[in-house]
């Protein structure tokens, strides 16, 4: 009888010790106190607001933005980019893909701006992605695909589509030139329990691919859930967030060939969604989750609120974190994006119906 109990009770206190340290290391018992910079308001418009990346030279922010909710409950909506000007002087986000299929589900987004000025947007695609179900008229395309646009004043024009075996799951995207980028892949797995092994074990099975302009090439594997990915502002370090060990990965590019060498690791205190970076100091600019496993409930459920956080990574001379914004899911659940400017901070969600803007030094 003793050995039954031994056979029995290890294992189940072994796993009940590690749902402890999962819950733990999520965040979920951490107190959440509303950290609100200047006035913050919402922005109705655009559900879904995954990404968000400003405009180099004007005051302009672009946003991915798709109704996932809507689509989970068989309901799929044509998602957008939109536009919307940092200065206020739009009363609504302006769409500049309105004439998008049901096939348009943007995630991750990436501007690449020159010096004369011209602009190519990469938009992260899942026209076919199971994660929706079966829908009627359901695209007989790939599952992902990385869709092409020039920027042209106020209108994006698509330019191409490309597709390709390497998109197992891509996630975010970020541009090198007009040609070239690099992609996450948050899971090695299609969707099913492989995914969910994935996800709870937090199995090393994401990547980083880099595609030069006619080849496709990984260059950085064994990651957990890679995230958010983005440049320096030289192009000579690239970062990718890992959101289920809520920490990023600081890695050293070759500027030839595109190949990898990784530096270093840091930990940032939650669960690291994208990244962006200021291009007046090279810092980070981070939005995500402050308890992962009740935004995995928010994701089922609009009325289970999600902490939200966005923060600033000062890189030098070592890692420093600075939280910007702060809270409960009352104002906004389950962050995925911050980025920031002068007085203004934007903010956008997964599965929120809009996003918000704080000013500071107003309220």
């Amino acid at each position: 009888m003793r050995k039954l109990i031994l056979l029995i009770g290890v294992p189940v206190l072994l796993i009940a010790a590690y749902v402890l340290y999962l819950a733990v290391d999520a965040g979920e018992f951490r107190s959440v106190e509303n950290l609100h910079p200047g006035e913050c308001r919402r922005i109705a418009g655009v559900p879904g607001a995954e990404d968000i990346t400003l405009h180099p030279e004007r005051d302009l922010a672009l946003v991915s933005s798709f109704n996932r909710r809507a689509a989970i409950a068989g309901d799929v909506r044509p998602g957008g980019i939109y536009a919307w000007a940092l200065d206020g002087s739009m009363d609504s986000p302006v769409n500049l893909t309105p004439d998008a299929g049901k096939d348009f589900r943007p995630h991750g987004i990436s501007l690449f701006v020159d010096d004369e000025g011209r602009g190519t947007l990469f938009v992260v695609n899942h026209p076919g992605e199971s994660l929706f179900g079966d829908q009627p008229g359901k695209s007989a395309g790939p599952a992902h695909a990385v869709e092409v646009f020039d920027l042209q004043g106020q209108r994006l024009v698509h330019r191409e589509t490309l597709a390709h075996e390497s998109m197992i799951s891509p996630n975010d995207i970020v541009a090198v030139d007009h040609e070239r980028f690099y992609f996450t892949n948050d899971h090695g797995s299609a969707p099913g329990w492989q995914r969910t092994l994935e996800d709870y074990l937090r199995l090393g099975r994401a990547n980083v691919v880099y595609f030069n302009g006619s080849e496709y090439r990984e260059v950085a594997d064994g990651l957990s859930y890679a995230n958010g990915i983005n440049l320096s502002t030289d192009g000579m370090r690239l970062y990718v967030a890992e959101v289920t060990h809520g920490r990023i990965r600081d890695y050293l590019r070759d500027l030839q060939d595109g190949s990898l060498e990784q530096l270093r690791r840091f930990d940032v205190g939650f669960g690291v969604d994208n990244i962006e970076v200021d291009p007046d100091n090279g810092d980070l600019l981070l939005g995500g989750h402050v308890k992962l496993l009740t935004f995995t409930r928010h994701a089922g459920d609009a009325e289970v609120l999600a902490p939200s956080q966005a923060a600033r990574v000062r890189l030098h001379p070592e890692p420093r974190i600075e939280t910007l914004f702060l809270d409960d899911g009352e104002l906004i659940s389950g962050a995925s994006v911050a980025t920031a400017r002068d007085q203004t901070i934007l903010i956008g969600s997964v599965f929120e119906p809009h996003m918000v803007v704080c000013r500071k030094g107003a309220g």
